[in-house]
């Protein structure tokens, strides 16, 4: 089914990637290769991956490559790889966060910088987006630490009520979309559970991200469309297919930013 929307002016899209997922002597991710392309950097904090070391040297590749360095926090679930939930309070939840926040906070300072947004990972991403309740503590704990701190999360149809409970707090938001997933007619991803919910075809990931930046819709799994207003593109370096969609990615994006 093709959409026509009309052309919106071409918004600079920021693209993020999870990062420092390795934990001691295991190893997952290729950022060496996928830094050079992306504009931030999701780091672990320890509590679903990472570690000390790993995040000392993420971050000065981070910074080596000019890349804005983001805390990747996540509920106390290594085994998991923080996907599964918890059952935390929101006291529980704004203290995980000043913990693993902190700790990536102290690594920046020693390199000359800081920690400059909050992405919460896996299940409890999830979970804030579900629950208000956890949203709302996810916020505080944020603002708590630095109000001036970007929450990124998960650009809807409808991001209203994310965005005023984010004014009532005062913490700026960063609404993210996915270039490889498909989308349900809510803005709300597919579950990868049921079949095309993620895009395989580089081609098709590829298009998907111009037609964010070019503020189009995209079409949600019913064929209707659902338009999503993000400023931050999640992609992945996992593996070298990953790396060169990515790569692809931001050669178009470049491409269409060009005068």
């Amino acid at each position: 089914m093709n959409i026509d929307t009309g052309i919106s002016q071409v918004k600079r899209l920021l693209l993020n990637c999870d990062m420092g997922e390795s934990f001691g002597s295991w190893r997952m991710g290729l950022d060496a290769e996928v830094m050079p392309y992306i504009d931030c950097a999701n780091i672990a904090c320890g509590y679903h991956a990472g570690d000390p070391g790993t995040m000392r040297r993420t971050v000065a590749l981070a910074l080596e490559h000019g890349v804005t360095i983001g805390a990747h926090p996540a509920y106390p679930d290594l085994v998991g790889f923080g996907r599964r939930s918890m059952a935390c309070s929101s006291e529980e939840i704004r203290d995980l966060l000043h913990y693993q926040i902190g700790a990536l906070d102290g690594i920046c300072k020693v390199q000359g910088s800081r920690v400059a947004y909050i992405k919460p990972h896996g299940a409890l991403y999830n979970d804030m987006m579900a629950d208000p309740q956890k949203l709302r503590a996810v916020l505080e704990a944020v603002a708590a630490y630095d109000g001036n701190l970007p929450l990124m999360l998960m650009a809807t149809a409808d991001n209203s009520a994310a965005q005023a409970l984010g004014d009532e707090i005062g913490v700026p938001l960063w609404f993210e979309a996915f270039a490889d997933r498909a989308y349900t007619a809510s803005g709300h991803l597919v579950s990868r559970r049921l079949p095309g919910a993620v895009h395989h075809d580089p081609a098709l990931v590829v298009e998907q991200a111009l037609r964010l930046a070019r503020g189009e819709a995209l079409v949600a799994d019913n064929g209707s469309a659902v338009g999503l207003n993000a400023s931050t593109l999640c992609v992945h370096g996992d593996n070298e297919s990953s790396v060169a969609a990515v790569r692809q990615i931001r050669q178009a994006l470049d491409a269409l930013e060009l005068p």
